[in-house]
């Protein structure tokens, strides 16, 4: 049974430190384009005061600071983290004495710009790439009314990649609000495909059981006259079977009311199990490859029809999981009979769980749906020393409890 995935190396770097490294990267480039490399007769720009004045070492050091800062506020406050980094671009840049701010003291910018963009509201990530296109506008709109020359063409390139950076960020986040959406559906489905099955299969107990009433009642009007002692057995075991079945339907009601749509495919409802047939699928899944250990505790006894059921539907679809997902060679299953009133049920496995959240079928989420229907507790996750643990417990009402410790 699989357990999630950690996701990708890459994933787990949180957006501010790819944001510090964009910056360190741009500045070590910034100091590579001015200085003599090999094969090079001069350097590919004239170099800057932050080479070798202490001033402009200064500049450099509190751009750097203002980055860090905003590297560390990015996850919390966005936009305050925006504004650090464009006051550190303008610093850095008039640092260089260039005539636009550079694409590379742009870049921390446009990958916060990405990240924004990818995690947070869409407005947030509008109001990001804004402010910083304004402050493009901004910078060359002061230098041009200082009469200073600017450098149009280039900003125009800055801008673009900012600009693109927000709409593959954008393009992200509304993919993951699909996927999102899509996995909610799925989901939804399932619990509903859910509900219809336990319908079908009540739908199947509430008919055995009118049967039997039919025929009690039949048999109790036929020697009413005659046999008295026997009509009133007939009726009691009427009187016992109708209050059975009234207590499961009961409990089955907020199911019924939710599962409105038809069964498709003319799919045929399955006649109803029970624990009774728990040892038979350890056999056949033992025959399959992976090995079931059945273990029964406390005092076996007659259990109602729909928390029999469901407590079967419980292992059948956990031992299903760990054939399909848990890579596991074995598996125990635990049917706990606990002070009289409660089914304690456990599968546990030791498997490694290879496969992914969306491969499962969503058999948690119907295990998860019958077990709230009877009012009981569900637990599923992996088990610190290894594997995967599924634990439920379903409530036996009292009425049973009395009548099997009266039998």
């Amino acid at each position: 049974m699989p357990a999630t995935p950690s996701p990708p190396t890459l994933k787990r770097v949180p957006p501010g430190a790819w944001t510090a490294f964009a910056w360190c990267a741009a500045t070590a480039f910034t100091y590579l384009t001015r200085v003599r490399l090999p094969g090079e007769y001069e350097p590919d720009q004239g170099p800057a005061i932050q080479l070798y004045r202490w001033d402009g070492l200064m500049c450099l050091v509190v751009a750097s600071a203002l980055v860090f800062t905003a590297a560390f506020y990015l996850s919390r406050r966005p936009l305050t983290a925006v504004g650090l980094l464009l006051v550190a671009a303008v610093i850095e840049t008039m640092n260089l004495a260039v005539t636009e701010i550079p694409m590379a003291q742009f870049l921390a910018v446009q990958t916060a710009v990405y990240f924004i963009a990818a995690g947070r509201p869409r407005r947030t990530g509008a109001i990001a790439v804004s402010l910083s296109l304004a402050l493009l506008v901004g910078y060359l709109a002061v230098r041009i009314g200082a009469g200073w020359s600017v450098g149009t063409s280039a900003e125009l390139a800055v801008a673009l990649v900012t600009l693109i950076s927000w709409l593959l960020g954008d393009a992200a986040n509304r993919s993951r609000a699909h996927a999102e959406q899509l996995a909610a559906r799925k989901a939804q489905q399932a619990v509903t495909a859910e509900r219809l099955r336990i319908a079908r299969e009540m739908h199947d107990t509430v008919a055995h059981s009118i049967g039997i009433i039919a025929l009690q009642a039949g048999a109790a009007a036929r020697v009413a006259a005659t046999r008295p002692e026997a009509a009133r057995e007939a009726m009691s075991a009427v009187e016992h079977e109708g209050r059975e079945t009234l207590a499961g339907l009961r409990r089955m009601l907020v199911v019924l009311r939710h599962a409105d749509q038809e069964a498709g495919g003319g799919q045929q409802a399955a006649v109803a199990a029970g624990l009774a047939e728990v040892e038979r699928l350890a056999a056949v899944t033992s025959a399959a490859g992976v090995r079931v250990h059945v273990h029964w505790a406390g005092e076996r006894r007659e259990l109602p029809p729909d928390v029999d059921l469901s407590a079967f539907r419980i292992v059948q679809e956990s031992v299903t999981n760990v054939v399909r997902h848990a890579d596991a060679r074995a598996c125990r299953v635990t049917l706990d009979y606990r002070a009289a009133d409660a089914l304690a049920i456990e599968v546990t496995d030791d498997g490694r769980g290879h496969g992914s959240a969306t491969d499962t079928g969503f058999g948690l989420a119907g295990m998860r749906e019958r077990v709230a229907l009877l009012d009981g507790e569900f637990t599923a996750g992996p088990r610190p020393e290894g594997g995967f643990r599924v634990a439920a417990q379903l409530p036996v009402p009292l009425t049973v409890t009395l009548q099997a410790a009266g039998r």
